[in-house]
């Protein structure tokens, strides 16, 4: 089994997002050495439920200190990017890097980010799919030429061209909506199964994903999706829940809290005061800590993982960083996720 980390880089108030930033750093610095297979980064905008804005700046930061580790985008959001620059950024970091890149993208789902850029969110799923049809033609074609609703891109050679031929691999997200699962699986690429839905609901997806995939004949296996979960484990039970608690409950208050903006952002608000007047509660801990995480004991987590894996999971994502949990704990749970739970799955 790979195992990998995922994080959106939560910025709580109170915190400096230069700390932030050097300690998601430093988090994918220990997973290398502690044999992790990869690094996600998520791209959010106007946020404090992740500052990613310039996910691929920050990589490229990353890259620089790195050597070995894979360094992915869990996901960048296509619509938001103009498709040249777009590739010319990936394939710029895919050379400094040495072809570590992978490249997600998803259409995301928050409909201020889409306000915040002046992008129609109604022509989100046809922006999607034109960019990254645009952004694998640079990759991989001299003279590339394009005419299309939203774009046009008249002999355009790439420079540099990405370090991985043909091109950097590319994992596609899909959640909810049919007709992105569709586009997935039209693409001949990999799923990415993000962290937002219950397991069984994300297990389901995969299934359908492979099901469907088989019969466009191009065969993807279950084994080749990042299935990403959030993720604590410590000495005991009671510690894990502790830590794991109160940073579960400020990553789903913030879910919720970002869902109620159109336009402009919850980030020079408070979050407590959005608490006191929300008028739905989000899921319990015990049952996001049953359906949505991996808490608890090496032993507990082994345990979950190997239920994940009985249903074909073979890459492993896990989201240590969240709700801006303090760095000693995120850290040490890496540290006890490597000694006592990877090896079980050599």
């Amino acid at each position: 089994m790979k195992f990998a980390l995922f994080t959106h880089i939560p910025w709580p108030e109170g915190t400096n997002p230069g700390q932030v930033i050097e300690e998601a750093t430093e988090q994918v610095r220990l997973a290398e050495e502690l044999g992790f297979h990869s690094a996600w980064f998520a791209e959010h905008h106007f946020s404090r439920y992740g500052i990613g804005s310039s996910s691929l700046v920050l990589v490229s930061s990353i890259a620089a200190r790195t050597k070995t580790i894979r360094l992915g985008t869990a996901v960048l959001v296509p619509p938001l990017h103009h498709p040249v620059h777009l590739a010319e950024d990936t394939a710029t970091l895919d050379v400094v890097s040495g072809g570590r890149l992978d490249v997600g993208f998803g259409r995301g789902t928050a409909g201020y980010e889409y306000t915040g850029y002046n992008v129609n969110q109604g022509e989100s799923q046809e922006r999607f799919q034109e960019t990254i049809g645009i952004v694998q033609g640079l990759w991989t074609t001299p003279d590339y030429s394009y005419e299309g609703k939203y774009f046009s891109v008249n002999r355009a050679n790439l420079v540099p061209p990405p370090a991985q031929q043909p091109h950097p691999p590319i994992y596609i997200a899909a959640t909810r909506t049919f007709t992105t699962l569709e586009y997935v699986v039209s693409t001949g690429h990999p799923l990415i199964s993000g962290v937002v839905l219950d397991h069984a609901d994300a297990l389901d997806l995969c299934h359908r994903f492979v099901k469907m995939s088989r019969t466009a004949g191009y065969n993807i296996p279950i084994d080749r999706i990042p299935f990403f979960r959030y993720l604590h484990v410590a000495e005991t039970a009671e510690r894990a829940r502790q830590s794991a608690e109160p940073a579960l409950a400020w990553t789903m208050d913030m879910t919720d809290w970002r869902r109620t903006f159109q336009a402009g952002s919850e980030v020079n608000q408070r979050l407590d005061d959005f608490r006191r007047t929300r008028s739905q509660l989000p899921p319990s801990y015990d049952y996001l800590a049953e359906n949505r995480a991996v808490i608890g004991t090496p032993e507990q987590c082994v345990a979950k993982i190997r239920e994940f894996q009985q249903q074909g999971i073979e890459y492993f994502g896990c989201n240590f960083d969240f709700g801006g949990m303090e760095q000693g704990k995120v850290l040490r749970s890496m540290e006890l996720f490597a000694k006592e739970v990877m090896p079980c799955f050599a």
